[in-house]
C-alpha cells in the first residue's frame, strides 16, 4: 500500500482522480494571476473553472498575457481548453521533454506537441515559447506564462523532422520497420499496463516520450515494474532518458528474442544507449536484467515485454567475474599473509 502511494505522488497524478483541486489553489492562482499581467486568465479561471479545470487534484495552465488576449479577440472554449492539461508539470520535467512529446489537454481529440528540445533555453509547445515559467505553483496547480495563444490545429512540419532524436541502428538487428494503415494508439496498452503494476511505463506511453518520426514506426517497449522505479523519485530529469532506453524501433516478438544469437545488440531510442541479448537455459536477459513478463502486450505495431529493474548499460558477465576473481585473489592473500604472520609470532 506505502509503495502504491508513493508511485502515485512521482506520477505527478497522471491518472485522473475522483477529487478535484483545492478551492484555495484556484482562489489563490486568480489573485496571483492578476497581479502579474493576466488578468484575463484570472478572470477566466475564476468564471470559468467548472469548464476548464479536471476532476482531479493536477493541473498545469498555459496563460497567454492580457496583450495576447486583446490581440486574439474572444477565444472559444475549445481553444480555452487546449492552455490546461490534466496533469501537473514542474518547470523541471517540462525541460527534459524530447521534441515532439504529447501533452494531453482538456480540448477534445487536442495534444500539445513539444516543439523544442531539451538543450533549448526556452521550452516551447506547439511553437509557441514558455517565456515566463511557474507564475504560480503550489504542487498541485502549475501556471506558465507564453508568447501567445496555442494553435488547435498545429502540425509538425516536415522540415522540423531533423530534430527528432537520433535513431542509432544496432549491428546485429535491422530495424525501422513500419506498419501502414494502423493508427497509434496508447491507450489500451495504458490501460493494460496499469492493471498489471506498470504504472509509471503506463504514464511514460500517455505522453508519448519517443518523439516518433512518423506516425508508421513499429515498437518494442521493455517495461520494469513499478518498484523498480523507486530510487528515481522525484528526480525528474532522469525520466526521460530511462524510458527512452526501454524503447526499441523495432517489433520484437519474445520468440524472436529467444532466437537472437548471444550478444545480440539492440538499438533504442536513447542515443548511444544499447542493448545487448543474452541467453541461460531458462532466461532470457537484456543487459543482464531478467525479462520477467514476455508478450505482456502486443498490437499490429508494438510488443510490450517486462524486465525485473530497469536497464542499466551493459557490463560484460566476463568483467563482472573477472573482478570477482580479484578479489578472491586479494582475500587468499590476505588469509595468507595473516596466517603466516601468526604463525611467526607464535613461534
Amino acid at each position: 500500500m506505502a509503495a502504491k502511494l508513493v508511485i502515485s505522488l512521482i506520477l505527478l497524478s497522471l491518472f485522473s482522480l475522483s477529487y478535484p483541486l483545492p478551492d484555495n489553489s484556484v482562489s489563490d492562482a486568480v489573485e496571483i494571476l492578476s497581479n502579474s499581467g493576466y488578468l484575463s486568465m484570472a478572470l477566466t479561471l475564476e468564471f470559468g473553472s467548472k469548464f476548464l479545470t479536471p476532476p482531479s487534484p493536477s493541473l498545469t495552465i498555459f496563460s497567454p498575457s492580457d496583450s495576447a488576449f486583446a490581440s486574439f479577440g474572444q477565444p472559444s472554449l475549445a481553444v480555452l481548453q487546449l492552455h490546461f492539461s490534466p496533469l501537473s508539470f514542474p518547470s523541471t520535467f517540462m525541460k527534459t521533454l524530447p521534441y515532439h512529446a504529447k501533452i494531453p489537454t482538456m480540448s477534445p481529440n487536442h495534444t500539445l506537441i513539444v516543439t523544442s528540445l531539451p538543450s533549448d533555453d526556452q521550452v516551447s509547445l506547439n511553437g509557441v515559447k514558455i517565456n515566463q515559467p511557474e507564475i504560480y505553483d503550489d504542487g498541485s496547480l502549475r501556471i506558465f506564462g507564453i508568447e501567445t495563444f496555442l494553435d488547435p490545429d498545429y502540425s509538425v512540419s516536415e522540415s522540423q523532422d531533423g530534430a527528432d532524436p537520433d535513431l542509432t541502428l544496432g549491428q546485429s538487428v535491422e530495424c525501422l520497420e513500419s506498419v501502414r494503415g494502423s493508427e497509434m494508439n496508447f491507450d489500451d496498452a495504458v490501460r493494460y499496463l496499469t492493471t498489471e503494476g506498470y504504472n509509471v511505463m503506463a504514464s511514460f506511453l500517455q505522453l508519448q516520450l519517443v518523439g516518433f518520426k512518423d506516425q508508421s514506426v513499429v515498437l518494442t517497449v521493455f517495461a520494469p515494474p513499478d518498484e523498480a522505479f523507486q530510487g528515481y523519485f522525484g528526480n525528474f530529469s532522469e525520466y526521460s532518458s530511462i524510458f527512452l532506453r526501454h524503447v526499441v524501433p523495432c517489433k520484437i516478438s519474445y520468440q524472436d528474442l529467444i532466437d537472437f544469437d548471444q550478444g545480440t545488440v539492440l538499438p533504442t531510442f536513447l542515443e548511444g544507449f544499447k542493448i545487448n541479448v543474452t541467453k541461460s537455459l531458462k532466461d532470457l536477459y537484456l543487459n543482464n536484467i531478467r525479462v520477467s513478463g514476455p508478450s505482456l502486450y502486443l498490437n499490429d505495431w508494438m510488443y510490450i515485454h517486462g524486465v525485473e529493474k530497469i536497464v542499466p548499460e551493459y557490463v560484460p558477465q566476463s568483467s563482472q567475474i573477472g573482478s570477482s576473481m580479484v578479489n578472491l585473489k586479494f582475500l587468499t592473500i590476505l588469509v595468507t599473509f595473516s596466517s603466516l604472520f601468526f604463525c611467526i609470532f607464535s613461534l
